[in-house]
């Protein structure tokens, strides 16, 4: 949340250079000797080499744990680890941490120590190219997106469906010195794998039923420039490892070919999904995760950001006919949770535009307006499954199985509670996915 002085989103009040946030490391000894290693953003805990916290224990996984650095202190996450993290002698699935202490991991503990607030610097304006926020969070991210577009490194770009990932990559083609070279899409989530390994890597002639003439593939179409792979997480097992060998060689090799194609681009990935949890149940390669994630970018979701709710309407408004928003209005939009995030947003702009703010406010509450009055009322029970023909399929049946999944869950705790592995056995699941669904619906 941001931490400005000013929370109203009036253009007229002056933008915050600088926010507080609160240094914190961590301190271990293990066989290789003692370590302090200083917390930034998202960092994972583990043995794997290549993990940013790497601790040498026999009983400690391969990414054991997460930890998260925000403006209030530090999220411990366990990621399924075989012998659990421990906090107080309590295994926790997750936890934050306000002050010192420590936790456990294998047979090793862990210090944690918090220095006093230190400056972040933030972006002076609230734009970035097509980017809009005035949230210290948004303008956070900007900076950090400006720093990163000078790299050549790849990036993974996280954030909930809706957040705006492809336009943050776009920004990121933009400001780096590939902008006049080709920002090439590919959608992981959207092609069977035998289509995706052509889209990817291209095809001969003839290399199967339908290929009629030779196809250069996305990743060679890209040359110079970049490759966005939207829902990187979606990418079947067997593609992995033969995306691996085109980071590490820089070469392409078409579908029905031998040769071996030089090409120098850069690759951006988004996901929603959690990433470091799938690598930790061997659902996603571990070697490809570092390669793809050597510069992380989290996109914050829209209920984190409420200070961009209005500049943001504001935006998608401009020049389309509509009644204001009244302050009832804006704190009625501010208390929503906008599970579509900025996607959502735009949605009821659209609908405030067609049919007026009454209406639109009406069905973002999932209740028709009241009618006239002699009339019988509207029901208004809450009707989040509502058919929203403006919404693309993919978002609507996201929207589908986010509202099935927290319904479920929270049915459950209302059950047996919120232990994590009371859940996963009530629910047959995997506790580690368990933990993931608790922290996507903050249950």
């Amino acid at each position: 949340m941001s931490t400005s002085a000013h929370t109203e989103t009036d253009p007229k009040l002056p933008l915050q250079l600088t926010r507080l946030r609160r240094p914190a490391a961590v301190e271990w000894t293990d066989a290789t000797g003692p370590h302090r290693v200083p917390v930034t953003g998202t960092m994972v805990l583990g043995s794997a080499e290549g993990v940013p916290l790497r601790v040498v224990d026999p009983r400690v996984s391969r990414f054991h744990a997460e930890l998260t650095l925000d403006d209030g202190g530090l999220w411990l996450r366990d990621l399924g680890s075989t012998n659990g993290t421990w906090l107080d002698r309590v295994r926790v699935d997750r936890v934050r941490l306000e002050h010192e202490g420590r936790f456990t991991v294998g047979s090793l503990e862990v210090q944690v120590r918090f220095d006093a607030p230190a400056k972040v610097a933030l972006w002076p304006q609230d734009r970035l190219g097509s980017l809009l926020g005035r949230s210290d969070a948004m303008r956070e991210l900007f900076m950090q997106l400006t720093k990163v577009a000078a790299s050549d490194a790849s990036v993974l770009i996280h954030g909930e469906t809706g957040t705006g990932k492809e336009l943050v990559a776009q920004e990121l083609h933009a400001a780096s010195r590939r902008s006049s070279k080709p920002f090439v899409v590919v959608d992981c989530a959207s092609l069977p794998e035998n289509l995706l390994e052509a889209e990817l890597f291209g095809h001969a002639r003839g290399a199967f039923t339908g290929a009629v003439a030779a196809r250069t593939g996305s990743i060679e179409a890209a040359d110079g420039g970049t490759v966005f792979l939207d829902e990187v997480g979606e990418l079947p097992l067997a593609m992995q490892p033969k995306l691996l060998r085109v980071l590490e060689s820089k070469t392409v090799r078409r579908v029905g070919e031998t040769e071996q194609r030089p090409v120098n681009v850069r690759f951006v990935c988004a996901t929603h999904r959690d990433l470091e949890a799938m690598v930790a149940q061997g659902q996603f390669r571990e070697d490809l995760f570092f390669r793809l994630a050597v510069l992380p970018l989290h996109v914050p979701p829209l209920r984190a950001r409420p200070d961009d709710l209005e500049l943001l309407l504001t935006h998608f408004l401009a020049g389309r006919e509509g009644a204001p928003l009244d302050s009832v209005t804006k704190d009625l939009l501010r208390a929503q949770r906008w599970p579509g995030n900025v996607r959502q947003l735009r949605g009821f702009a659209e609908r405030v535009a067609a049919l007026g703010v009454e209406r639109a406010v009406a069905m973002l509450k999932g209740a028709e307006p009241q009618k006239e009055p002699g009339r019988a009322a509207a029901s208004t029970s809450a009707n989040p499954l509502a058919i929203d023909l403006a919404l693309p399929f993919k978002d609507l049946r996201e929207r589908w199985i986010d509202h099935l999944e927290r319904e479920y869950l929270s049915g459950l705790i209302n059950q047996v509670g919120r232990n994590a592995g009371a859940l996963a056995d009530a629910a047959g699941l995997d506790r580690s996915y368990i933990n993931r669904l608790l922290k996507k619906h903050e249950l």
